[in-house]
């Protein structure tokens, strides 16, 4: 068995990762056109009618803006929890009925062989989730769009053989940069982003819980930089003694198309 996986965008101006094995192929959210998403699916070989589903951890547009048109043209379900999708029907406009599929962010459910398992997170949207993807004893996970460190999510995605982790902003960057205020606060807060330092700090903690490797995403365009939020990142890890290889290995999502196709095999 192997467990595919592809960051295909991921920032604050959009987002969608491909999740797969053989025909089970999934998309976790689609924050930006239709035509965007198809044109990196090509990339890895993904034609988008043959997605068995679209995953939504959250109703805001950056995780939403294509998700619509691609289940009405390529008749796709969409599951999200019930409180996505209460604050994301305006924004995705019609599906049809046999498309909507509502989940429960404490229950594990299947799409053909690979195990989703949603956990919740905290940011300030109507009941958001991650998710990690199951395969035999092989895992991927998602965890971004994350306020603060917290044991519920740390647990749900231990073990993870790929992680994309969030790592928003530099603290620096934000407070001196052009945000309004009320914006500022909001990333700052509990219910906010994560910044590079505390995606260090996480990134430590979840290299000793067993994750092997940590794709770093959803960073800023405005606030941060990729060789910034790696190197905090990469700091935090060589400090806690964690060796490249031996503990965690690290890289780094774009912003904006594919980055790369990672897949991992059970021995």
């Amino acid at each position: 068995m192997e467990l595919m996986f592809s960051p295909l965008f991921s920032g604050s101006s959009g987002n969608a990762v491909f999740v797969g094995e053989g025909e089970d192929r999934i998309l976790v959210d689609a924050g930006v056109s239709c035509a965007r998403i198809v044109k990196e699916l090509d990339q890895i070989g993904v034609k988008p009618e043959t997605l068995k589903a679209i995953l939504i951890t959250h109703e805001h547009s950056d995780h939403t803006a294509g998700a619509g048109i691609l289940s009405r043209k390529f008749d796709l379900p969409i599951y999200a929890t019930e409180g996505t999708w209460g604050g994301m029907a305006d924004k995705v406009g019609a599906v049809h009925s046999k498309n909507i599929r509502i989940i429960d962010a404490r229950q594990d459910f299947y799409i053909g062989k690979i195990g989703v398992c949603p956990f919740s997170i905290p940011h300030d949207a109507s009941d958001p989730c991650g998710y990690s993807f199951c395969l035999g004893n092989l895992k991927a996970s998602i965890a971004t769009d994350i306020g603060c460190i917290r044991e519920g999510w740390l647990n749900a995605v231990a073990n993870s053989d790929i992680l994309l982790l969030e790592s928003n902003y530099d603290e620096d960057m934000l407070k001196a940069g052009k945000y309004p205020y009320a914006l500022k606060k909001r990333i700052l807060g509990r219910t906010g982003h994560l910044s590079n330092d505390d995606a260090g700090k996480a990134a430590v903690q979840l290299a000793a819980r067993g994750c092997k490797n940590i794709i770093l995403g959803h960073l800023s365009k405005e606030n941060n930089f990729p060789e910034l939020a790696e190197q905090t990142v990469r700091l935090a890890l060589d400090e806690a003694g964690c060796v490249p290889g031996r503990d965690a290995n690290l890289s780094i999502a774009r912003r904006d198309g594919f980055s790369g196709l990672f897949s991992v095999k059970e021995a």
